[in-house]
Order: C-alpha cells, then sequence, then structure tokens
C-alpha cells in the first residue's frame, strides 16, 4: 500500500517515521530549536507544495491530510514552526489541496483528513471537500481535533 502524506511537518503522529510505504512531503524543510529546548526537524522525503503535488493521478492507495490549521501564530512562535501556518487565502489553498489529494488518490482510495478547531471550525471545511466523510470523530470537546475518514 503506497501512502502520502503531503504537508508532513515532522511527522508527529506518525509511530513509523521511516515506513518505505509512506511518501513524506511538507513545501519546507527545516530544523528549529523550539523554547522548551526540544528540537524540531521538518525533513521530507519530497519538497513541494500540497497545492500542486508532483505526482500522476490515481497513484496512492491512501492520502493522509493534516495541512496547518493556525490563521493567527507569531511569526517566529514554536506553533507557527510545529505547525505551519495558513495564508490569508486559506479557503481557495485548501480547496485547491483537497482537489490535488482526491486526483492522487487511486479510486477505492482511503483519504484520511486531519483537523484542529482552535481557530478554524470543521463544519467550514467539509464543504471544501468532494466528498462526504464516512466516520470520524465527533464532537471531540479537550483536544478539538477531528480525524475524519472519506473513501473516493
Amino acid at each position: 500500500m503506497l501512502m502520502l502524506d503531503p504537508p508532513c511537518g515532522s511527522k508527529m503522529f506518525w509511530f513509523d517515521k521511516d515506513n518505505e510505504n509512506i511518501v513524506f512531503g511538507d513545501i519546507r524543510h527545516e530544523n528549529h530549536i523550539l523554547c522548551d529546548g526540544r528540537e524540531l526537524h521538518i525533513t521530507p522525503d519530497v519538497q513541494m507544495s500540497f497545492m500542486a503535488m508532483p505526482f500522476c493521478n490515481d497513484q496512492f492507495d491512501m492520502v493522509v491530510f493534516d495541512p496547518p490549521h493556525l490563521k493567527h501564530a507569531g511569526k517566529n512562535g514554536w506553533q507557527a514552526k510545529k505547525y505551519g501556518v495558513l495564508s490569508d487565502n486559506w479557503r481557495r489553498e485548501l480547496e485547491v489541496a483537497f482537489e490535488e489529494c482526491f486526483r492522487v488518490l487511486k479510486s477505492g482510495g482511503h483519504f484520511v483528513f486531519k483537523w484542529n478547531e482552535e481557530q478554524i471550525k470543521v463544519s467550514e471545511l467539509l464543504p471544501l471537500i468532494p466528498c462526504k466523510p464516512l466516520f470520524g470523530n465527533s464532537r471531540p470537546k479537550l483536544s478539538k481535533t477531528y480525524w475524519l475518514y472519506f473513501v473516493k
């Protein structure tokens, strides 16, 4: 099974960060020391924008999409470094990103979407996604983080 994580960041939620079946992509390739002294490494396999992926149509069995979720974060703050920051044109950029994710996903492929509602509600994003989720966690009160599952 060939998987893609287009904005992988530091691969935070992956247990196997070196799995040969996963292509890690990100527009950033950076290393930072965070305010608490921890090292943050963003080292994608492919440096790319999730709005223009350099892959063929129908190439991946699964796409895991965990884009930046913050509109407002200090330019040099640890959250901006760790999670990235959305631009002022975030709606259109995410809409294009969803189109790209489904373009590179095989028919019958799996799409997992992770989103934190700290600044933007998931209900604002669902209309931008080309299909409805099959399942996921609903109303995560403490973490504000949604995991939604789709099939193309």
